[in-house]
């Protein structure tokens, strides 16, 4: 570990993000409890409620889902202990972004993992199971096709229609090719082909080919990964759907929720349809809407009477999809979950969705921000060590970061804070002087004041650009060690795949980021290694 900052520090986190983790009073009504280690005791209480007949039906139905994978010791125990009433679950979610997407599906596994440690330590007489939700039925293709590796871009080409974990894996022999051509030489890049290989060359699509991948790389930490496009667990959900569709409470409760944080000056992450559940076909997952009394599939032939769409219902309850606003619902009716782990924009659409739970009764989860970290190697650190650069000089923006090493390199003072001061100060004695012979002249006092002011700040700015020209090489340096550690001027774990930090730390990269992400402790996490 190097040092914490704080998210608001970062600049990287909305104000939304950043007030809710100062628990700012406005928000209060947004969640349940806040996540710290005392107040898991209230909501293991609130959610002692879930149903034994939920939690048989859902270890069945994981053990079916497991059926065809190498299952570990530690994650079918917590399968099965999903059935004791004393065993409650820790989750996090994603999507299943080809070879895991951006570096930080790996932080968000670990924090749910770590969690699930730290909270046994504190309740030992409970347990706790960590789990990864799989998006299978997502079907937005684009955000997963692809990961960025050395600068490049390896994507998935093909054609795109329906949940994305019905898509078969043809086609990802050829981005292998030019994925392992870039790997190199190594024991880390044989790994990384083996394991690129048996995920996705050796299963026929992509929900088996994520659930063996991450069960390779967490299964010896008891994860447990879900897939919720399952007949079994829809049943479940029944109730919930029905709701939706012909009571619009989703609808109606969200929207009043995103209103508040509208008014709060907020953005607004999502924003809820009267009906909130796709119809899944063979080939598409297309939305349901209601046309005079009737219930229609939107670009579809498919059409419903209210009689017709209930024993649809009942009958194929696998064929109806919840998105972005029922999902979290969905999760919360079929697991005995305390606690949803997730990124910033994650967050922002749970924190509308609290009313809508309380109104169908099911406990609202805890929201806690995932771990967030800038992985530095020893050299890099030495660079910024010599170039006499902090960590949280590294997360200004471009140009405050150029324009403040420059100002601390120089030898001149290119800082007309003082001057500017000054000048208000004289300007305040003609705003005095104005007022006591013809306050008409205020005006031109203030138009001079601008004018002179904006002088300054434009005569400040060419200094600095000279500056920056004289110091060009020094410039070129500390920008280069900033583009290394915030490609292409976003966060690392953005961008990265976790496969460039196996190639330097191997089998070691899971348990360094194991020993040292602390999911409870609220702050950006720089670890040099």
């Amino acid at each position: 570990m190097a040092e914490c900052i704080s998210y608001r520090k970062t600049n990287y986190f909305s104000s939304l993000i950043a007030d809710y983790l100062d628990q700012k009073e406005t928000l209060k009504d947004l969640y349940n409890h806040f996540p710290n280690v005392e107040s898991f005791q209230k909501q293991i209480n609130e959610k002692s409620s879930f149903q034994q007949s939920h939690r048989t039906v859902l270890k069945n139905a994981l053990l079916k889902q497991y059926e065809s994978f190498k299952i570990t010791e530690i994650s079918e125990s917590n399968i099965v202990a999903l059935e004791d009433q004393n065993t409650f679950t820790i989750t996090t979610g994603h999507q299943l972004n080809l070879f895991t997407g951006p570096l930080y599906f790996l932080y968000k596994i670990v924090s749910t993992i770590n969690l699930t440690k730290e909270l046994k330590e504190s309740y030992p007489t409970y347990n706790f199971v960590p789990v990864y939700w799989m998006a299978t039925e997502d079907h937005d293709f684009e955000e997963i096709s692809y990961f960025n590796f050395k600068g490049k871009k390896i994507h998935w080409n093909r054609e795109s229609a329906g949940a994305v974990g019905h898509f078969s894996t043809d086609g990802l022999a050829e981005v292998f090719e030019l994925f392992s051509q870039d790997l190199g030489i190594g024991k880390n890049a044989e790994t990384l082909r083996e394991l690129f290989t048996n995920a996705y060359l050796r299963h026929d699509n992509l929900t088996d080919a994520t659930r063996y991948l991450v069960n390779e790389l967490f299964g010896t930490y008891g994860l447990v990964i879900v897939d919720g496009d399952d007949k079994a667990l829809k049943e479940l959900f029944v109730p919930y759907v029905k709701e939706d569709i012909f009571q619009n409470t989703a609808f109606q409760q969200v929207s009043k929720s995103a209103e508040k944080l509208a008014d709060l000056g907020y953005n607004v992450q999502v924003n809820p349809r009267e009906i909130n559940m796709f119809y899944l076909t063979e080939n598409g997952r297309e939305r349901i809407v209601e046309v005079e009394g009737n219930y229609e599939v939107l670009d579809t032939d498919v059409s419903f009477s209210k009689e017709e769409l209930l024993r649809e219902l009942e009958n194929y309850p696998e064929k109806f999809s919840p998105n972005v606003i029922m999902r979290p619902l969905y999760q919360e009716v079929i697991l005995p979950n305390l606690c949803y782990i997730g990124g910033g924009g994650e967050l922002a659409y749970w924190l509308e969705l609290k009313s809508n739970f309380d109104v169908v009764n099911i406990p609202f989860p805890m929201l806690l921000l995932r771990n967030s970290a800038l992985l530095v190697t020893a050299k890099q650190a030495q660079k910024l060590k010599k170039l006499n650069i902090s960590y949280p000089d590294l997360f200004l923006k471009r140009d405050s970061f150029i324009n403040k090493k420059v100002r601390e390199i120089s030898n001149i003072d290119i800082d007309f804070s003082h001057q500017k001061k000054h000048l208000e100060s004289q300007f305040k004695e003609l705003y005095n002087l104005a007022e006591q012979t013809d306050p008409s002249f205020i005006g031109a006092v203030k138009a001079q004041e601008i004018k002179q002011l904006k002088g300054l700040e434009n005569l400040e700015k060419r200094l600095l650009k000279a500056q920056k020209r004289k110091l060009s090489d020094h410039v070129l340096r500390i920008t280069d060690l900033q583009n290394e550690l915030f490609p292409n001027q976003s966060l690392q774990e953005r961008n990265l795949n976790f496969s460039e930090m196996f190639l330097m730390y191997g089998d070691e990269l899971i348990p360094m980021l194991l020993e040292n992400l602390k999911p409870l402790k609220g702050e950006f996490l720089v670890l040099e290694k």
